[in-house]
C-alpha cells in the first residue's frame, strides 16, 4: 500500500493560548472538581452552624488579621497577574520574567500569612466539627496556593534559561488563569471562616 501526503501541516504553530490549547480545558476541568470541593466542605459548614446554636463550639472566633491580610494581598495580586497573562499572549520575555517574579514574591508572602493563619485560629484542627471544616477548609486552599505557587515558580525559572519561549508563555498563560480561580474560591471562604463566627 503507498502512503500519500494530504496536506502539509508542518507551518501549523505548535501551542496555542485559552481555549485553543488542550491544557487550558485541563485546567478549566480542574477548577470545576476544585471548585466542587470547596462548595462542599462550605456547605457542609453552613449545615452544622444551622444545628447549632452556638458557633463557633467551645471556642472563640479566630484572629481576623491574617485572613484580612491574605485577602488584601490576593486582591492586589491580580494586577500583575492580569499583565503577566498579557505579557505572555505578546510573548514579550522580559515583561514577563519580571512580572512572574513579581507573582513569585506575593505568591510565597501569601504562603506565609497562610503559616500565620493557622496559628492564631483558636482551635485545632481535631477539637470538634467547627474546628475540623475551619482547617479543612483553610488546608484545602493552601493546597492550592501551594500548588500554583509551585507552578508559578518553575515558570519563572524556566522563564530565565533557553526554555523560555514557545509553548512556556501558554504555560504561564494557563497559570494565570488558575490563579483567577485561587483567589475567586479564597472569598467565599473568608466570608465563611471570618464573618460567620462573628454573625
Amino acid at each position: 500500500m503507498k502512503m500519500r501526503a494530504v496536506a502539509d501541516l508542518s507551518g501549523l504553530p505548535t501551542y496555542a493560548f485559552g481555549s485553543r490549547s488542550p491544557i487550558w480545558w485541563g485546567t478549566l476541568g480542574f477548577v470545576a472538581i476544585e471548585g466542587m470541593g470547596f462548595a462542599l466542605a462550605v456547605g457542609s459548614y453552613l449545615y452544622l452552624h444551622h444545628l447549632n446554636p452556638q458557633w463557633p463550639l467551645s471556642a472563640d472566633p479566630p484572629n481576623p488579621w491574617p485572613g484580612v491580610i491574605l485577602t488584601l494581598l490576593l486582591l492586589a495580586s491580580l494586577w500583575p497577574n492580569r499583565l503577566v497573562d498579557k505579557a505572555a499572549h505578546e510573548e514579550n520575555l522580559a515583561a514577563v520574567r519580571r512580572l512572574s517574579v513579581i507573582m513569585s514574591v506575593m505568591g510565597l508572602a501569601a504562603i506565609g500569612v497562610r503559616l500565620w493563619e493557622f496559628g492564631v485560629l483558636h482551635v485545632r484542627w481535631d477539637q470538634n466539627a467547627y474546628g475540623s471544616l475551619t482547617w479543612l477548609m483553610l488546608g484545602l486552599h493552601a493546597t492550592h496556593l501551594i500548588t500554583d505557587v509551585g507552578d508559578t515558580l518553575v515558570l519563572t525559572a524556566l522563564m530565565f534559561t533557553r526554555h523560555g519561549q514557545g509553548k512556556r508563555f501558554s504555560d504561564v498563560s494557563d497559570n494565570a488563569f488558575y490563579w483567577y480561580f485561587v483567589v475567586g474560591a479564597w472569598l467565599p471562604i473568608f466570608l465563611v471562616v471570618y464573618g460567620i463566627p462573628r454573625w
